[in-house]
């Protein structure tokens, strides 16, 4: 019997307990400087840390500058909403990097029901427009990654070939925690593995990605109207896709 297709869960989404009051701001400058092989934050000239404590630190100075960024834009109270690189580097320095294999499972186990593998059975318009964004990004993952995704009508599940996700799989190998959270935030932002694989081979940028991840939701409200809470939730969504993309575009 087939089965409903079911988005996988995000293993790096956790649960809050209670209500923590935001931090009011504690320094006056926010720059970057060197730390051992990498580029930290620094915040009045001191290491910037993760909240686990390890030095908010990356290899690429263009990231660094980027984090330091956000600090520097911070008011009086920090907002974490308005931090997302740093969120996502948190993430990476925290928790992936004492998970990559679960991380890259998870991100393969997401390519089994890969959104651009779920195709419309009408409206014409809808199936044509899903045809010319999608199928560049099904030939991108045939030729650079050697997979080969199944199509199907509607949201009834497909199994995806064994060998079409061992390439999956084999396409995130050598990837180190930062990319690879990068990876695994645009890959739940947009649904699709494949699209995030695309930014980070450079077939596309973040902004045509959220455009690829969204060509249902678009038709929808093109043809009935604009949803501003539902755009508001995108464009905060959005603003973390932004964050991926400076990782992955780099």
């Amino acid at each position: 019997m087939s089965e409903a297709r079911k988005k996988p869960a995000s293993i790096l989404a956790g649960g809050r307990i209670g209500r923590v009051p935001p931090p009011r701001r504690f320094y006056e400058e926010a720059t970057i400087g060197p730390h051992q092989a990498s580029f930290a934050v620094l915040l009045d000239g001191r290491v910037a840390k993760t909240p686990a404590g390890k030095p908010l630190a990356v290899s690429r100075e263009d990231i660094a500058a980027a984090l330091a960024k956000e600090w520097a834009a911070q008011g009086e109270i920090l907002n974490p909403a308005a931090m997302p690189l740093t969120r996502l580097v948190n993430s990476a320095l925290d928790a992936v990097a004492t998970r990559i294999e679960a991380v890259r499972d998870d991100i393969v186990r997401h390519a089994g029901s890969d959104l651009i593998c779920y195709r419309a059975e009408g409206p014409e318009g809808l199936v044509a427009r899903q045809e010319e964004v999608w199928a560049p990004l099904l030939a991108f993952a045939r030729e650079a990654l050697d997979a080969r995704f199944m199509l199907a009508e509607g949201v009834m599940h497909v199994e995806q070939d064994a060998a079409t996700l061992a390439a999956i799989d084999r396409a995130l190998s050598g990837y180190d925690a930062l990319p690879l959270a990068a990876l695994h935030t645009a890959t739940t932002l947009t649904g699709s593995a494949v699209i995030a694989l695309a930014v980070a081979h450079g077939r596309m940028t973040a902004e045509e990605a959220w455009t690829a991840a969204h060509v249902d939701e678009d038709w929808q409200m093109r043809q009935w109207g604009f949803d501003e809470e539902a755009l508001a939730r995108r464009e905060a969504r959005w603003r973390e896709m932004q964050a991926a993309g400076v990782v992955l575009e780099g």
